[in-house]
């Protein structure tokens, strides 16, 4: 074992180079300072989170542009607090609006280490360690989901890169590269994302072809079956067929084995958007909620939605990760050749890249297991007690599906009046402390809960159920 040299007690004085730089021969007391007032006024915030709105008003901002002198940790530390009181507040207990839960504790450190660290995973004499420790998570992440054994990938910058990684690797493995008529299948639920690839990959709007979805918000298989069938038919060729397990505004997921089935057939790659669910296939207990996400060729998970990672936390799996290299090196002439397999900065589209993985790791393994089970559990298990609330006497419409995401309006109102009854009922939760958001869905806005947060209980969930069917009433009784 190595152990670990203890520090030296502080120190008074300026580093050698006159400037605010980590000392590299004595600890630093400067730097020890500005850490710790930091670390308290972090602790502060978290820790009087439930006395402060999830969304809060307008506050003063802080001076933009530097002086001609630099400032001292008091004054940094004065400024950056007046920044905090405005910042969203994801650790009150009525923050249900989206897919941002409050942090891990280690995944907050890991944040703070990796900044200090400054490697870059763009090459392994940059990272030498985090470059061999995102190789070994992605690939234990892979296989746990369900990929096959020698499966991983790498991390990204959200999911958002890692669709356009993904349908950029499926056009080069089916040797479409430069062929303008090749289209990409996805359900009419599909994340936005994806249109934002289509234009970045040099496609046209119309190379993005929308499968209706069934009642319960799935893509429709058959459908799925006849229009690649009608392509084959007319020789346009397909990049790839991207599935969604847990879709942005009710949670929804595609039928992956019959899809998986369909593109075996078609000879065409799968790739599963699974940004929202794919974390379920983690338990035991919840795998069954992806079913088949173990036969897709590329997946795009994201620990940050509600494992509790810092941001950002994203990446690609692929059932075969040589596929990244095959596709994104171009050859790094400017450092050593890389040990193992290819540098970082050949497996994707990013080059320099902070250790994200860092925050990851220590997250996952803060957790355990059995953590990231209690996380799904419980997550679940808010979703079905909000849903038994809503659901009982049919006021309200509620869409669901297997995670724990919840859309829902009145019945029987009309577009107007469901943008009336959203912007007024969002309102009134606002100024109960609970927060939802306002999605556009199918013509109609709906309110949507997301049940991540850890801090959410029963009565939060009681007050909010209470104030929609009240709203309903209103909605009911009002003239416009």
């Amino acid at each position: 074992m190595v152990s670990v040299p203890q520090a030296p007690p502080p120190r008074q004085g300026t580093t050698t180079t006159g400037l605010p730089f980590p000392d590299p021969q004595a600890l630093d007391p400067d730097l020890q300072g500005l850490l710790q007032g930091a670390s308290a006024l972090l602790g502060s915030w978290f820790s009087s989170a439930i006395h402060q709105p999830p969304l809060p008003g307008l506050a003063m901002q802080p001076p933009v542009a530097p002086g001609l002198r630099g400032i001292g940790n008091n004054a940094l530390l004065a400024e950056l607090q007046q920044l905090m009181v405005g910042a969203y507040n994801p650790n009150h207990p009525g923050a249900l609006a989206h897919l941002d839960p409050p942090p891990l504790i280690a995944s907050v450190v890991g944040d703070l280490i990796a900044a200090g660290l400054n490697n870059n995973l763009l090459a392994e004499e940059l990272s030498p360690s985090l470059s061999r420790l995102e190789k070994a998570l992605c690939s234990w992440l892979a296989e746990a989901i369900g990929l096959p054994p020698g499966s991983g990938g790498v991390p990204a910058s959200g999911g958002s890169l890692s669709n356009l990684m993904a349908l950029v690797v499926a056009r080069h493995q089916r040797g479409l590269d430069g062929v303008g008529e090749a289209v990409v299948l996805c359900s009419a639920d599909a994340h936005v994302s994806l249109a934002k690839a289509m234009r970045v990959m040099g496609l046209p709007p119309g190379a993005l072809r929308s499968i209706a979805v069934d009642a319960a918000g799935r893509l429709d298989a058959t459908r799925l079956g006849e229009e690649l069938a009608d392509l084959d038919s007319h020789g346009v060729p397909v990049i790839a067929v991207v599935a969604t397990a847990g879709t942005t505004v009710r949670g929804a997921v595609d039928p992956l084995t019959a899809i998986a089935a369909l593109c075996h057939q078609h000879g065409v790659w799968l790739h599963v958007d699974g940004a929202i669910g794919a974390v379920f296939a983690l338990a035991d207990s919840h795998r069954h909620r992806v079913a088949g996400l173990d036969l897709a060729d590329s997946v795009t998970v994201n620990p940050q939605k509600l494992l509790g990672i810092t941001k950002t936390s994203s990446l690609l799996l692929l059932a075969s990760p040589a596929a990244l290299s095959a596709t994104f090196a171009t050859g790094l002439p400017y450092m050593e050749p890389s040990r193992v397999g290819c540098h970082g900065g050949e497996s994707g589209l990013q080059g320099t890249r902070p250790a994200e993985v860092l925050k990851l790791w220590l997250g996952l393994r803060q957790l355990g297991l059995e953590g990231i089970a209690a996380v799904l559990d419980g997550a679940i298990g808010r979703r079905r007690q909000l849903e038994q609330l809503l659901a009982g006497d049919g006021r309200l419409r509620v869409l669901g599906g297997s995670f724990h995401l919840l859309a829902f309006r009145p019945e029987g109102l009309d577009p107007d009046g469901c943008d009336l009854w959203s912007q007024r009922t969002r309102q009134l939760l606002l100024r109960e402390g609970l927060m939802l958001s306002r999605p556009n869905y199918q013509g109609l806005h709906h309110l949507k809960a997301v049940l991540g947060n850890p801090h959410t209980r029963s009565e939060h969930l009681e007050a909010l159920s209470a104030i929609l069917l009240g709203s309903c009433d209103e909605a009911a009784g009002s003239p416009g």
